[in-house]
């Protein structure tokens, strides 16, 4: 299938299932598959992930400025300018913001957001781009699920009341992946009040952990940690001066025995799990 005909068959299989919020890649239309590559992008003081699924990508914020596109660059060929779903977490500037660059500079299947508008100048420019390229934009909520192949993205959070509740930062989405055993929970920027919430409908153990609120004192409760249990857990920071992360979290991170990565310390993560084990390259 040539290229420009694969990009209008992902747009209809996306547009088609939109009003079930529900997505569902078949992987026969695009592919073999290849192991699951898990991208922690180092974009600063903000968050940025890239989920490759082998023919279907995702990036999950795109910090605050341009930088991303360096960082995009080192993960993908440079020859792939196509991204299948771009997920916007909630409206903060340090997770959207290197979205506008995004768009610009690649083709977009569908954009993903909470449903919540930003507060920021900058949301007005996001919101822009993407109706002048045409690009879908649909939100999810608790309960809804992305899937292709052996791979299910969850969500977990907001539900659509969470989505629009005064704390911008407790609207986030909040995912788990699922591969074959293999689970990573993504936590935006979520504290303590959503993480009581999702320890009680949730199970929420996974292998690794996106640390929420880059380390922030009011994120990643030491019971939430436990029901977590990590093995290795991320977070993505770059020079602030919040303190983040600090060294309470830290502290929480280390009492639970998770390996931690830094972005400011380690650069660019990149796990990757062929269906049995996991490899961590830094």
């Amino acid at each position: 299938m040539k290229h420009d005909s694969l990009k209008k068959f992902r747009y209809f299989v996306l547009i088609i299932l939109i009003s079930a919020n529900l997505f569902v890649w078949r992987e026969a239309a695009f592919g073999e598959n290849k192991n699951l590559q898990l991208y922690f992008l180092d974009v600063g003081q903000g968050d940025s992930e890239l989920i490759d699924l082998g023919s279907v990508e995702i990036l999950v914020d795109g910090g605050k400025d341009a930088k991303v596109l360096s960082e995009l660059g080192r993960a993908l060929s440079p020859s792939d300018r196509y991204i299948d779903l771009v997920i916007a977490t909630h409206p903060d500037f340090d997770h959207f913001g290197g979205l506008i660059d995004v768009l610009k500079n690649y083709e977009v299947g569908m954009v993903i957001t909470n449903g919540r508008s930003g507060v920021a100048e900058a949301y007005s420019d996001f919101e822009r781009v993407i109706a002048e390229k045409n690009i879908p934009v649909t939100q999810v909520y608790a309960g809804d699920q992305i899937q292709f192949g052996d791979t299910t993205l969850k969500v977990l959070w907001p539900t659509e009341t969470a989505a629009v509740a005064k704390k911008v930062n407790e609207s986030g989405i909040v995912f788990m992946l699922e591969n074959q055993g293999f689970r990573a929970l993504y936590t935006a920027d979520i504290g303590f009040e959503t993480e009581q919430k999702l320890m009680s409908k949730y199970d929420l153990s996974a292998q690794v952990l996106k640390v929420g609120h880059h380390g922030s004192k009011y994120s990643t409760d030491k019971n939430f940690l436990a029901e977590v249990n990590p093995a290795i857990s991320i977070i993505e920071v770059g020079k602030n001066s919040y303190g983040h992360p600090t060294d309470a979290v830290l502290g929480r991170l280390a009492s639970v025995g998770a390996q931690v990565f830094r972005t400011d310390q380690n650069g660019v993560l990149k796990l990757e799990f062929d269906g049995r084990s996991l490899r961590v390259w830094d």
